[in-house]
C-alpha cells in the first residue's frame, strides 16, 4: 500500500510538473488559448532587431504579436502578425518598427500613413513599393536609441569642432577688427541718419510739389467737368446736332473739291504729256537749226547771208534817198 501511494505521488508530481512546463511555455510564447485572432503581413527592407513574439501596438495598446519573420524575394522581409479579432486597423495603415525599451525590446506599431514621422528615410521606406509582396502592408524602421546616440555624438563632435574654430578665429586681432568694424558701423549709422534727415526734407518738398500738382489736377478736373456740362447743354439745345450737320456738309464739299482736284490733276498730267511732246519737237527743230539744216538753219549759221542782207539794206537805203531826191528819174507820170 505504501509503494502504491508513492507511485501515485510521483505520477501526480510528474503531471503537475508537465502542466507547469506547458503553462510556462504558453506564457513565454504569449499564447492565448481559445482567443480568435486575425492575421496580417507587412513588408520591410530591414526589420532591425525585431523578433518573433514581439508585441503589435495600435495607438499605444497591445493588439497582437509577431508570429513569423521570413525573407522574401527581391530583397524584401515579410513579417506575419496575429491581431485580436476585434481590432480595427487605422485608415491607410502602415507598420513602423521601433525600440520599445532601453533593453533591446522592439515592437511593431500600426498607424495611419498621415501619422508617419516627417523623416526622409522613414518616408522613403514607406513609399517604396517596387515589386512589393502582394497584400502586405507598407512598413518602415524608425531610428533606435543607438542610432540616435550615434547621430547625437556626431552632432556633438561637429559642435565641438565649430566651437574650436570659433575660438581660433576670435583671437586678439579678430577682436580688434571686430571693434573697428563696430566703430565703422557706428559712423555709417550716423551718415545714414544724416542722409535720412536730408531725404526727409527732400520728401517734404516733394510732398508740397505733389500737393500743388494734385490741386492743379483738381482744377483741371473741374474745368473738364464744366466743359462736359457745356457739351451736355449744347446737346440738349440741338447745337451739337447743327454742328454735326454742318460738319457733314463741309465733309461733302471737301469730298467734291477732292474729286475736282483729282480731275484737274489728271488734266494737268495730260497737259504735261503734251508739253513734253512740244518741248521734244522744239528741241528737234532747234537741233536742226543748230546743225544748219533748212532755211532758218542756213540763215542762222551762214554769215554770208547776213553780209549780203546788210549790203542789200545799204543799197536799198541809198536807192530810197536817191528816189526822194529825184523821183522823176525813176517814175514817169503822164496826164492825158
Amino acid at each position: 500500500m505504501k509503494t502504491r501511494s508513492n507511485d501515485w505521488l510521483v505520477g501526480l508530481t510528474i503531471v503537475i510538473t508537465m502542466g507547469l512546463i506547458v503553462a510556462a511555455t504558453l506564457f513565454l510564447q504569449q499564447s492565448e488559448l481559445g482567443r480568435k485572432r486575425d492575421t496580417a503581413t507587412a513588408r520591410f527592407r530591414d526589420v532591425g532587431s525585431l523578433q518573433v513574439g514581439n508585441a503589435v501596438v495600435i495607438r499605444g495598446v497591445s493588439a497582437g504579436r509577431v508570429t513569423q519573420i521570413a525573407l522574401a524575394p527581391k530583397g524584401w522581409v515579410v513579417v506575419a502578425m496575429e491581431l485580436d479579432r476585434a481590432t480595427t486597423l487605422p485608415v491607410d495603415p502602415v507598420v513602423l518598427l521601433q525600440a520599445s525599451s532601453l533593453f533591446g525590446e522592439w515592437q511593431a506599431m500600426i498607424t495611419s500613413r498621415a501619422a508617419v514621422p516627417v523623416n526622409r528615410d522613414v518616408v522613403a521606406q514607406v513609399e517604396d513599393a517596387l515589386d512589393a509582396p502582394t497584400g502586405a502592408l507598407p512598413g518602415a524602421v524608425l531610428p533606435d536609441i543607438a542610432q540616435l546616440t550615434t547621430v547625437a555624438g556626431g552632432i556633438a563632435g561637429n559642435v565641438a569642432s565649430v566651437a574650436e574654430r570659433v575660438r581660433t578665429a576670435f583671437n586678439d586681432t579678430a577682436a580688434l577688427e571686430l571693434r573697428t568694424s563696430i566703430r565703422n558701423f557706428s559712423v555709417l549709422s550716423g551718415d545714414l541718419a544724416r542722409a535720412v534727415r536730408a531725404q526727409s526734407r527732400n520728401l517734404d518738398s516733394l510732398a508740397l510739389t505733389a500737393r500743388v500738382g494734385l490741386a492743379d489736377v483738381a482744377a483741371s478736373s473741374a474745368a473738364l467737368r464744366r466743359t462736359m456740362q457745356r457739351v451736355d447743354t449744347a446737346t440738349s439745345t440741338g447745337a451739337l446736332e447743327e454742328i454735326l450737320a454742318e460738319s457733314r456738309v463741309a465733309s461733302r464739299n471737301l469730298r467734291l473739291a477732292t474729286e475736282r482736284f483729282e480731275t484737274l490733276s489728271q488734266a494737268l498730267a495730260a497737259s504735261e504729256a503734251n508739253l513734253r511732246g512740244a518741248i521734244g519737237k522744239a528741241d528737234t527743230v532747234l537741233g536742226r537749226i543748230e546743225r544748219g539744216e533748212g532755211s532758218i538753219g542756213l540763215l542762222v549759221n551762214d554769215p554770208r547771208l547776213y553780209r549780203n542782207a546788210d549790203s542789200l539794206l545799204v543799197e536799198l537805203r541809198t536807192l530810197v534817198v536817191d528816189v526822194r531826191r529825184d523821183p522823176k528819174r525813176y517814175f514817169s507820170v503822164r496826164v492825158f
